[in-house]
């Protein structure tokens, strides 16, 4: 378990989850942002344009946790490790970005992502924050906002056991911008930066954490370029329209509740 300390912040942090190799919805981002950000990994997934998205977020020097495929790609795993069902449309997916994102990583970029830690804690406000990528006893947990809060007090337990107290998560994996309160702990997924949240809607999502407040924003970008980078790079099966329509193609990941 690698935990890195990423210091202490007095202003508003932005947070925000996988860029996915789209390199536009990071720029754009970059563009607005004037203070800190922290992402919660998978830096590297979908999208068209690997290699650039993370030298983007390197020469950015903004603090990163190992997502998954940050994982996987370090390990020269056979598959991106995101945990999604056998036979599901992810994991069929999959078999088409996962080794063109693989192949298009460098020696250096690779041990960079090795590099990466599996936890990231920092200090705002006289508030403690954990951040990670899915849960604390799985990289992969899938946690969802319906999710029942017997599953979020399992990962806070498990997280203050390896870190010590801590006021708030900022988690991702799951693609799903959400906060819910668990008992005193804020839990906070801010989304992936890479991919719409299924809402119809092109704009991804970001959050920015102030006063022991979050807040939730839409991020537009030139998602045309990015549809268009995916389809140069022919990643035509199905997440590249997602990038427009702002519809999934693996709907049957989500829970019931939250599908269409």
């Amino acid at each position: 378990m690698r935990i890195k300390d990423f210091g202490t912040f007095d202003q508003g942090v932005t947070v925000f989850g996988g860029p996915y190799s789209n390199l536009q919805a990071l720029q754009a981002l970059a563009d607005l942002c004037d203070g800190p950000a922290v992402c919660t990994g998978d830096v590297v997934a979908y999208g068209g344009d690997p290699a650039a998205t993370v030298d983007l977020i390197r020469k950015l020097g903004w603090p990163v946790v190992a997502g998954n495929c940050e994982l996987q790609i370090a390990e020269d795993a056979p598959d991106c490790g995101c945990g999604f069902g056998e036979g599901t449309a992810c994991d069929l997916l999959s078999v088409g970005w996962y080794p063109a994102a693989k192949a298009a990583i460098d020696d250096d970029a690779r041990a960079w992502m090795a590099s990466l830690p599996d936890i990231g804690t920092f200090m705002q406000n006289g508030r403690r924050y954990a951040v990670l990528h899915g849960g604390a006893t799985k990289v992969n947990r899938f946690l969802w906002p319906t999710s029942e809060a017997a599953e979020f007090e399992a990962e806070i337990a498990a997280l203050e056991a390896w870190i010590g107290p801590i006021d708030g998560i900022i988690a991702g994996h799951s693609g799903i911008a959400f906060h819910r309160w668990i008992g005193e702990h804020h839990w906070i997924n801010a989304g992936a930066l890479g991919l719409p949240p299924h809402d119809g809607r092109p704009e991804t999502r970001y959050a920015v954490l102030q006063d022991n407040d979050v807040t939730f924003h839409h991020l537009s970008y030139d998602h045309q370029a990015a549809r268009s980078a995916m389809e140069v790079a022919g990643l035509i099966q199905g997440y590249h329209a997602a990038l427009t329509t702002g519809i999934w193609p693996s709907e049957d990941t989500l829970p019931p509740e939250l599908r269409r």
